[in-house]
C-alpha cells in the first residue's frame, strides 16, 4: 500500500517530463508527510478541449465519487487496489474515463519487525520524479451555492499492486509505478482499452521499482504533524 509520500518540487520542475499544458495557481506546496485527505498534485488530461489538455492540479488524496453523500467516504479510498477496480463501484467509472498521474518524489511504508513496524523511505537511486497510477472524481457539495467555485471538489486514489524484488522485503504492496511513456497512455481520456493500459503498466512497474532503494528512517514520520526534509533522512536501523 502507499500511505504516506514525499513531494518535495512543485509545477514544471516535477512534471515536466509528462509535458504538462496547464498547471493551476494554487497547487500545494512542497510536503514531507502527505497523508490521506491532504492536498496534492496530480496531473491528468482534461475531455473538455480537443486534443485533451494536460493539467496539473490540486486534489484531495482520498477518493470521493460524484454518488457520495459526503467527502468522509474518501478516508478509506487513499489506495485502490489494481487487480479489483472493476469489482468496486468506488473505481469502476474513473478507471474507464477519469485517470490520473500522480507525481511524487518517493513514499514511505512500514516493514513489520520484533517489537513494532519500522518506517522506510522509498524513493528513485537518481532522485527522478517518481509517478503513480491513479484515478481521480469530481465531487460536488450539495450544501454550496451553484455559484460557488468551491463547490467542485477534486480528489485521487494511488493504485497499488503485488510488491517485487527487494520492496517486497519491506511490504507486500507497491504503488504502481509509471516510466513517462505508459503514462501517457494511462491519461489518454478517449482510450477505451483501460484495463489492457492498465496491465502494461502494472508489468512494467517491476522496472521501475528495480531503479528504487528503501532506507530506514525516522519514526517521527508516523506523526502526520511531523514535516520537513529530516524525516527522509537515512538512520542506521
Amino acid at each position: 500500500m502507499c500511505g504516506r509520500f514525499v513531494v518535495a518540487n512543485v509545477g514544471s520542475e516535477l512534471v515536466g517530463v509528462l509535458r504538462v499544458d496547464l498547471e493551476g495557481d494554487d497547487l500545494p506546496l512542497p510536503s514531507f508527510n502527505i497523508a490521506p485527505t491532504d492536498p496534492a498534485s496530480i496531473v491528468l488530461d482534461s475531455a473538455k478541449t480537443e486534443p485533451p489538455t494536460r493539467r496539473l492540479e490540486r486534489a484531495r488524496w482520498g477518493l470521493v465519487p460524484g454518488w457520495a453523500k459526503d467527502p468522509s467516504v474518501g478516508t478509506r479510498a487513499f489506495n485502490a487496489r489494481s487487480e479489483e477496480l472493476e469489482d468496486k463501484p468506488m473505481f469502476r467509472g474513473a478507471l474507464q474515463k477519469r485517470r490520473a498521474v500522480v507525481p511524487a518524489s518517493g513514499y514511505y511504508e512500514w516493514q513489520r519487525a520484533d517489537g513494532g513496524k519500522v518506517p522506510h523511505y522509498i524513493h528513485p537511486i537518481d532522485d527522478a520524479p517518481l509517478f503513480f497510477a491513479g484515478l481521480y472524481e469530481w465531487w460536488k457539495d450539495p450544501a454550496k451555492a451553484a455559484d460557488d467555485p468551491s463547490r467542485w471538489m477534486l480528489s485521487f486514489t494511488i493504485l497499488t499492486r503485488d510488491a517485487h524484488g527487494p520492496l517486497a522485503s519491506v511490504h507486500d504492496r507497491m504503488p504502481v509505478f509509471m516510466d513517462p511513456d505508459h503514462a501517457d497512455a494511462w491519461l489518454d481520456p478517449t482510450a477505451e482499452n483501460a484495463r489492457d493500459i492498465l496491465d502494461a503498466a502494472v508489468d512494467a512497474a517491476e522496472e521501475v521499482s528495480d531503479g528504487l532503494e528503501a532506507r530506514v528512517v525516522s519514526s517521527a514520520v508516523g506523526n502526520v504533524r511531523n514535516n520537513g526534509p529530516e524525516l527522509i533522512a537515512p538512520i542506521s536501523s
